[in-house]
């Protein structure tokens, strides 16, 4: 498997209708995925852990997805075990009045990590050029402003030591309506569906063509997007950790040296 095939190339055309959110590249089966994903999460700790020491570089991890799409489960998934005192994970829903007088980047900035930490978004900044323009809540002029501003925004990041990725987790239209109907079918998932679901569910067309757009102008060198195929949920999870991993070992944080004489150090009884 080569997570590069996921990757949208700056400026490249993306027609999601072409991706196959079934897709399990080389993967076999969901056995060897767990098996390739455990040993992801191994070097992902490792490395996570010398991110924090090192306290000179951060990164910064942007989940967007359909609903239902995965993003929880991704997120428990893959970052199992990694030490919770460097890593942190935000979710962003709507925003309250404080945030609404601000401009709309101000609240996501907030959160952006600093030097040692691994941070995740669920949901992002791009909210506001998906669910605001889908339900038009701000007008084009507005919101058609701002991929720019969002890849402004990256920049300022990335300048700052601050390594981006971002995935866009790809399922279909028929897996999205078993997802929801498994909810019903467990009362375990009961806390899950919302009436909202199905209301979200009417504008298929529009977010998909939304993040499109969003994939096209918003897919840079230093801050790529990844469409993972996320219907079979084991081979998402590899995909992610795997372009993780690899983004990390580039990154290649290192424990700082210790004082020196350590050797001639006597610990009192």
């Amino acid at each position: 498997m080569n997570v590069e095939d996921y990757r949208i190339q700056p400026n490249t055309k993306v027609n999601l209708g072409e991706w196959d959110a079934s897709d399990t590249g080389t993967v076999p089966d969901k056995e060897t995925a767990q098996y390739l994903l455990k040993e992801n999460r191994k070097k992902i700790i490792d490395l996570q852990e010398r991110l924090y020491a090192e306290s000179a570089q951060s990164m910064l991890v942007v989940f967007q997805a359909m609903d239902t799409g995965g993003k929880d489960g991704c997120i428990e998934n893959v970052f199992k075990g990694v030490n919770p005192t460097g890593c942190r994970v935000r979710s962003f829903k709507v925003p309250n009045d404080v945030e609404r007088a601000h401009d709309f980047l101000w609240r996501y900035h907030q959160h952006t990590p600093r030097n040692g930490i691994l941070q995740v978004f669920n949901r992002s900044h791009y909210e506001d050029v998906l669910v605001v323009r889908v339900k038009d809540l701000v007008p084009k002029s507005i919101w058609s402003k701002r991929y720019d501003q969002i890849n402004h925004f990256e920049e300022v990041l990335e300048s700052n030591n601050t390594r981006i990725l971002k995935f866009y987790l790809h399922i279909d239209k028929d897996e999205q309506k078993k997802r929801l109907e498994s909810r019903l079918d467990d009362p375990a998932k009961h806390w899950k569906y919302s009436s909202a679901d199905l209301k979200e569910r009417a504008y298929w067309n529009d977010y998909q063509e939304a993040f499109e757009v969003m994939l096209e102008k918003c897919s840079t060198a230093t801050a790529p997007w990844f469409v993972v195929p996320a219907n079979h949920k084991w081979y998402r999870d590899v995909v992610v950790s795997s372009a993780i991993l690899a983004a990390l070992e580039e990154m290649d944080p290192q424990f700082p040296e210790g004082d020196k004489n350590l050797d001639k150090v006597k610990i009192p009884n």
